[in-house]
This record gives C-alpha cells, sequence and structure tokens, in this order.
C-alpha cells in the first residue's frame, strides 16, 4: 500500500478486500498493528459490507507510521503499509482525557471545559434536519453533544429512523447479527461533522425506549455490537463513551456485571482510551463510579448543589448531564424555564462540576430538540455560551470549590476558585451587600459583578466589610469581626455573581 499522509489526532483508513460470503460480522476477524519505532498499537478492523474490511487508526506522534494486518483469512492477512503523520492542523488539539482529577483537557493540554447538549435521535432524522441541527450547533456554544446510537422510541419522537442499524433477514426482521453497514456510516460522517466543528460527540450504546429489539438483544449480539462501534469510531478523536442513557431501566435484561463487561471490551478494542461514562435514571441509582474502568461520573440529577457531594464520593469529573431540561412539556423533568437550567448551570460550576442543556419545548410537530435536534427556540443556551466565553478565559486548571479550602462558611452559597480568580455564585439570593470569599489581604483585586441572565459585567463598588454579631454554633463562635478586607455593593436581585480576580 502506498504512503499516505494525515494529521496527527486524524483518521488514517485502510481498507481491503475480503470473504463476502456467510456471515463476515460472525465468521471473519481481523486486526492491524501499528509501529512506529519500537511502539506497537494492536487496532481491530472491521466489515463493512460488500466484501470490504477496514482498520482505521489515529496516530497520537508526527513521522512515520507503518502497520501489518493479522487474520486467520488468508486474504485479510500480512498486508502491510506505511503514512506520514503530520502536524495538527489549527483547531485539532486531539481527544479529551481527565485532567487535575476532576476536570478534563485535550491531548495537547488544552483545558476542556464541558457544555454539553442533548439530541438524542438527530441522527436518525430527515437529511434537511440533520444539516439544520449541524447548522445550530455552529452557532452555539455547546463543545459536547449527547447522541444514541439506536434510534429511540419514546413520547414527541416516534417517526421511523432514517435507516434500520442491523440488515433485515429474509423474514422482514432486523438480524442483530449483521450491523447495517449505511446506518453505521452515516452516523460516523455526523460524527465527523462534528469534529469538524470542535464538539465531542457523547455517544450512548444502549436505552430502554425502543420498539426495535435494540435493547433486548442477547449478551452476546451486545458484545459484538460494543467491539463493532469500538473499531469504527475509536479512530475518531472526538469521541467519548457513554454506555448507556439510563442503565438501571435495563438491568432486568442487562444485570450490573454485563455493564462491566462493555468496559472491558472498549478497554480491549478502543487504543486510544476514550472517556467512558454510565448515565443513571433514578436518582437513587447512579452507577458505582468509583469502578477503575469508569473515567468519570455523569449523573441524572435535579439537586445540583449536591455537586461537591459526588466529587468526593467518586474522586473524579462529575457531569451532571440532566439537572433536568428548559421547556414546557407535561414531564416535570422537561419544564424548567430558562432562568432555572442557567442557575443549574452556574451552581453545578462553581461547585467544581459540569452541566447539561436539554431544551423540551412543545411543538405541533414533535421537532423538539432534546429528541431530534432542529432549531433551538429556548433562552437558556444564549446565557450558557456567555458562561462558557468567561471561564474560558480565565480558568486554566479548573475550578475547584471553595469549600475544599477550609474557608467557605456556607452550603446555599456556591463559590470556586482557579488559581487568582474566584468565582462565587449568590443564585436565588440577593443580598446588597457581600463579603465571605472576598479576599482577606490588602492586595489589589478587581472584582466584577455578573448578571448572569442579563450577560452583563460591571466592576463592583468595594466597600468597608460588615462586621457580623458574634453568635454561638456550638462550640464555635462566628462574627465579631470582618471575614474580609472588604465588602462590595450589590443590586439587590437573583443570579447574580462576583468575580474577583487579583491585579498582576
Amino acid at each position: 500500500m502506498s504512503n499516505a499522509s494525515v494529521e496527527k489526532w486524524g483518521v488514517f483508513e485502510a481498507a481491503l478486500n475480503g470473504p463476502s460470503g456467510g456471515n463476515p460480522y460472525l465468521d471473519v476477524a481481523f486486526d492491524a498493528v501499528f509501529s512506529q519505532n519500537s511502539r506497537e498499537v494492536r487496532v481491530p478492523g472491521f466489515y463493512d459490507g460488500d466484501g470490504v474490511y477496514r482498520v482505521r487508526f489515529m496516530p497520537d506522534n508526527e513521522g512515520e507510521w507503518s502497520f501489518r494486518t493479522r487474520s486467520k483469512t488468508s486474504e485479510l492477512d500480512g498486508k502491510t503499509g506505511s503514512f506520514v503523520a503530520s502536524k495538527p492542523s489549527e483547531g485539532n488539539h486531539g481527544p479529551v482525557h481527565v485532567h487535575n482529577k476532576f476536570h478534563f483537557a485535550y491531548a495537547d493540554g488544552k483545558p476542556f471545559l464541558s457544555f454539553g447538549t442533548t439530541c438524542y435521535a438527530w441522527t436518525h432524522q430527515p437529511l434537511d434536519m440533520q444539516v439544520q441541527t449541524l447548522e445550530t450547533l455552529k452557532k452555539s456554544r455547546f463543545n459536547k453533544i449527547r447522541m444514541g446510537v439506536f434510534p429511540k422510541d419514546y413520547p414527541y419522537n416516534v417517526n421511523e429512523p432514517l435507516y434500520a442499524c442491523f440488515e433485515k433477514g429474509t423474514d422482514g426482521k432486523e438480524d442483530f447479527d449483521r450491523p447495517n453497514p449505511v446506518s453505521f456510516r452515516h452516523f460516523e460522517s455526523q460524527v465527523a461533522a462534528l469534529c469538524q466543528l470542535g464538539i465531542e460527540a457523547d455517544i450512548i450504546m444502549f436505552h430502554p425506549y425502543d420498539r426495535w429489539g435494540y435493547s433486548d438483544m442477547s449478551a452476546e449480539q451486545d458484545f459484538r455490537y460494543v467491539a463493532y462501534l469500538a473499531a469504527r469510531l475509536a479512530a475518531y478523536r472526538n469521541v467519548w463513551w457513554a454506555l448507556a442513557n439510563e442503565y438501571d431501566f435495563l438491568l432486568d435484561t442487562k444485570p450490573l456485571q454485563q455493564w462491566d463487561r462493555y468496559f472491558h471490551i472498549l478497554e480491549e478494542n478502543d487504543p486510544y482510551g476514550h472517556l467512558k461514562s454510565i448515565h443513571n435514571g433514578e436518582p437513587t441509582m447512579n452507577f458505582d463510579h468509583r469502578k477503575p474502568w469508569v473515567t468519570h461520573t455523569c449523573i441524572q440529577n435535579w439537586d445540583v448543589k449536591r455537586t461537591q457531594e459526588w466529587r468526593e464520593a467518586y474522586g473524579k469529573p462529575v457531569v451532571n448531564d440532566e439537572p433536568e431540561y428548559e421547556g414546557n412539556i407535561i414531564q416535570s423533568w422537561g419544564n424548567l424555564t430558562a432562568e432555572e437550567l442557567v442557575h443549574r448551570f452556574w451552581i453545578t460550576m462553581t461547585r467544581g462540576g459540569y452541566a447539561g442543556h436539554g431544551e423540551t419545548y412543545s411543538h405541533p410537530e414533535d421537532l423538539i430538540w432534546w429528541a431530534k435536534g432542529g432549531e433551538l427556540r429556548g433562552e437558556a443556551w444564549k446565557r450558557i455560551g456567555f458562561l462558557r466565553d468567561l471561564l474560558e478565559q480565565d480558568v486554566v486548571n479548573g475550578l475547584e470549590p471553595m469549600a475544599s479550602f477550609g474557608e467557605w462558611p456556607w452550603t446555599r452559597v456556591s463559590g470556586a476558585r482557579d488559581g487568582d480568580v474566584t468565582y462565587i455564585y449568590l443564585g436565588e439570593h440577593q443580598p446588597v451587600i457581600w463579603s465571605t470569599g472576598l479576599p482577606k489581604d490588602g492586595t489589589d483585586y478587581d472584582v466584577d459583578i455578573i448578571d448572569t441572565w442579563e450577560m452583563t459585567i460591571t466592576p463592583a463598588r468595594k466597600v468597608e466589610a460588615p462586621i457580623p454579631h458574634p453568635t454561638r454554633h456550638g462550640a464555635i463562635v462566628r462574627g465579631g469581626k470582618a471575614d474580609a478586607a472588604f465588602g462590595v455593593e450589590l443590586p439587590g436581585k437573583p443570579y447574580q455573581a462576583l468575580r474577583v480576580s487579583k491585579k498582576h
């Protein structure tokens, strides 16, 4: 095979011709070993229909690479080739991994602050609507999207998918031992389109909302499907693996140890170690995210003030992908005001976690963003983009909750710090003066008041810090002296935040 070139963290692909009789998905196995100097990386291949087999590789180092295929099928064994990995293009920072224990960064070290949204079945909608979804994502500031491999059968989402995920047998039913390459080619093309926009694809493998039988496949079929997904998609740098949306609603057919096996299959077939998580339905049914094969904590919970509790319980980044959604549908998880969802984002971020957006406004044709993509009709997304822009200019290592520094007396109000920048989010509280969490020394600081809804930033007026009356709390007497070197005046309305930064 002739020399080719692909950028670092891009996708190199080799295609081979092989047998098409019988069922190649079951009967034929092949992989390739990619080499650079003394380093070797094993990469599984996959069957892509019509007698074509493919292997994909994401080089993580510049320079020349070579490969050799391995298979018990002679046509696929011992094929060799080479390519050169060039410098990554602008905007290509590599895959995202855990960084600084509770946070994320790209492979090149650039911090990744997760601002995600949910469009469960967008790749199964009519093609013009999928184009519209990508156009909407281009103008919004989301950098991650939760999306299902399988279509969804659920209120507001009952249309037939664009393609069946498996080929149909002579009986007209889908054969779960034969993935439909047309469906998966389309899915991966949309993952690639997201990559071009700088958006991480949080790929949901299983969910309970199903009328096609996908959630009732046998364990062996599930295992083959997970391995097939890894072989097809792992070479895309923007892939995250989400094993389930609401795994606990599938425990009757997929017991707990089976979920662990899915994680292990990914470990065995994804040589790049993409992020791996699993999502709960009931708030009481969090997975045990302490397991070493789970990279970060994925939560569905409206009680966002518990964010630091989850950090401490699991010792990993916390992504609350469903703190409930902005909208007006009948289900209580889907009828928050935009103000409330923005409020929950700010609480989550200033308690050291990351939040996810969804939009569920009733529509006569059920064209709802959370289900199908298309257009955003709400107001939260603009304020979430404002928050992302703010934090990306200030945060380098990740926001750490003020409580973890031992200097924060309140559980009601949220505060977090990164280096010389502190954010205090007052949320539903509306004081006219504030000093807790402000600097205790006389060094010069800039203090800004951020109106999180109006998206304004105004320099704060500093005043003498109030001296609270001494109050006994058990063995501790609080008050009697100011808790900061100064206080600031506030407008006395909710959804205000303070940004405190040391002057250099």
